[in-house]
């Protein structure tokens, strides 16, 4: 590719010809304002922010969409720029909420960001005469909620909703003052598609769009003496949190998050690569089953939520292809109330179960109304990254100074298979750890290297006991819709299939930690948290799920063998068909 020699403030500097002038000023250093652009979701101009004056160009231009010409000569930071982007946040402003206080978004707001930058003041918002536009809160649904009064139109959460999901639920709806962003013809996010992703929440400088905060209910269980509540975390939670507060990016706090969590005042912890070691005891012997007796292949997976919205709305002929295994989120709410709690001495309609999840779908799925046994439900509330996070804040603790701990219970030991859960290619990669030795009746390899990466379709074939097994691993959205076109126009035969709503599955999820656009735009942080993940599960001793023994101590005390009636009534579920509008 042609290079572009430009000089950018006085500084010469040579860049490829594709570069605009925004990325080639960012990699000198200079930090150019900027709401709306957000590197491959929405590389539009709309904002105004990152305005620059170009020698011999008339008038300020867009440096995200500008692109770099031999000879340019370029100014960032002039009079004439600084005036033009205070007034152009001072009329976002005007039409904003400010409940910084109280708001999800106070310590990464990029609005709030630049307002503090350049010293804004919202001069025309609490002006009497200013015609502000209504406010409209859409808090409907069990996950997600959309507040008009934080939007600034920016447009990222539509392109990220069309590009990464697929699925183009957002859109711009009404004209001029009366804009707000929502699905179409004013329906609610239950009926119009929506399955939870969050990419949407990722996408948003603000807190337009965030996930429903549960964090006062589980303070209150808290403060309840007559309740004992346990807490489980997800595996990509604890190469996550820690960005909360400072850590660097996919950085292991598993330690300082189990202390944590005696801090806050949880009676017990289960962890949620346990049942994710569970979850391949019961989700591999099903595949076994459906193999030896010529059952309905592939076997899709079933933990990850946001998928099983896509497949009841998009893909309903496929259903009995899904596995009836609950999810690990799932699993451990059982278990914690029908074994452990018994265990631990306590009534199972006295104990709380708290899940800490990367997902926003995961509080949906923690609803559906098939998710109990008994009348007792699996799981009573679910907050996500984030949302612990700020309770720890509300609470005045100092997680990156906290020492590190272990959890004293049994159901807090898992194998490395269990914690590659997080990434893409880990459901699969577990699963085939446990079932080819099942097959084979030996020693198999524990890496299964191929099923891993970014790639958003991943396949692979591999000979188990005689049987080429063809496997495929997909995740997001627009990769699933992509993956059944292919499907069904090549017949491949697949016998085993993993699905992961998130690009880069749980530890890009929809309720994790929120970087500026800068940030995403240069380091690959889904990598990041995998690679961590991935060199957890290298250095654990067990590495194969069907060798934890407290596995084996479940099903030898309580279950008595994968896939037994205890467990289909415990561990298992159905899902059906789902109706979405359809405009």
């Amino acid at each position: 590719m042609k290079n572009i020699t430009l000089t950018i403030n006085g500084i010469k500097t040579t860049v490829p010809e594709d570069y605009s002038v925004l990325k080639a000023a960012e990699e000198l250093g200079f930090n150019i304002p900027r709401l709306c652009f957000l590197k491959g979701i929405n590389e539009t101009s709309s904002c105004r922010l990152c305005v620059v004056d170009v020698k011999n160009i008339r008038g300020l231009k867009n440096s995200c969409t500008l692109q770099v010409q031999e000879g340019m000569e370029v100014e960032t930071d002039t009079p004439e720029i600084r005036d033009s982007v205070v007034q152009n946040l001072q009329l976002l402003a005007s039409n904003h909420v400010f409940e910084c206080w109280a708001c999800e978004r106070e310590h990464n707001c990029e609005l709030l960001d630049l307002m503090r930058r350049y010293s804004v003041e919202n001069i025309y918002g609490e002006s009497p005469n200013f015609n502000k536009k209504e406010r409209l809160i859409n808090n409907s649904s069990s996950a997600i909620v959309l507040d008009s009064g934080k939007c600034i139109l920016c447009g990222r959460c539509v392109t990220a909703c069309e590009i990464q999901s697929g699925l183009s639920i957002l859109d711009f709806n009404d004209r001029g003052n009366e804009t707000y962003v929502g699905p179409a013809l004013f329906h609610n996010m239950e009926d119009s598609g929506c399955i939870y992703c969050g990419k949407c929440i990722q996408a948003c400088p603000v807190a337009a769009i965030k996930e429903k905060s549960e964090i006062d209910q589980v303070l209150e269980v808290l403060r309840d003496p007559s309740k004992k509540v346990i807490v489980s975390a997800a595996p990509s939670i604890r190469v996550a949190l820690g960005e909360e507060f400072g850590s660097k990016i996919g950085e292991d706090v598993e330690g300082k998050m189990y202390t944590s969590f005696k801090k806050v005042g949880f009676d017990e912890i289960m962890d949620t690569n346990f049942s994710a070691d569970l979850t391949i005891l019961e989700e591999g012997t099903e595949f076994i089953n459906r193999v030896k007796n010529n059952g309905v292949l592939p076997l899709f997976t079933s933990c990850s939520p946001g998928w099983i919205n896509y497949i009841e709305q998009y893909e309903p002929e496929f259903l009995a292809n899904l596995s009836t295994a609950k999810s690990p989120q799932q699993m451990a709410g059982a278990v914690s109330k029908h074994y452990y709690a018994e265990k631990l001495g306590y009534k199972k309609e006295d104990v709380v179960f708290v899940s800490i999840m990367p997902c926003i779908a995961k509080k949906h799925e923690a609803r559906r109304p098939e998710m109990e046994f008994e009348g007792i439900r699996d799981v009573d509330y679910v907050l996500t990254t984030r949302e612990y996070a700020r309770l720890l804040k509300r609470k005045g603790i100092d997680f990156m100074k906290l020492e590190d701990s272990e959890p004293h219970g049994d159901l807090a030991k898992y194998t490395g298979a269990a914690v590659i859960f997080g990434a893409t290619g880990g459901v699969m990669e577990a699963a085939l750890r446990t079932v080819s030795e099942v097959l084979e009746g030996k020693d198999t390899p524990i890496d299964f290297t191929e099923v891993r990466g970014l790639e958003g379709i991943k396949e692979a074939t591999y000979n188990v006991a005689g049987i080429d097994v063809n496997v495929a691993v997909v995740h997001g959205g627009a990769s699933i819709k992509e993956f059944f076109a292919l499907m069904k126009k090549t017949k491949k035969q697949y016998h085993f299939v993993e699905f992961m709503a998130c690009t880069g599955g749980c530890i890009n999820g929809g309720g994790q930690p929120i970087h500026p656009a800068k940030i995403q735009d240069s380091v690959d942080i889904r990598a990041e948290r995998a690679n961590t993940l991935y060199e957890m599960d290298k250095n654990k001793p067990l590495r194969k799920s069907h060798n934890n023994p407290v596995i084996t101590k479940i099903y030898q005390e309580w279950i008595g063998e994968p896939g037994s009636h205890i467990a289909h009534e415990l561990l298992h579920t159905n899902y059906g068909k789902r109706n979405y509008y359809k405009d």
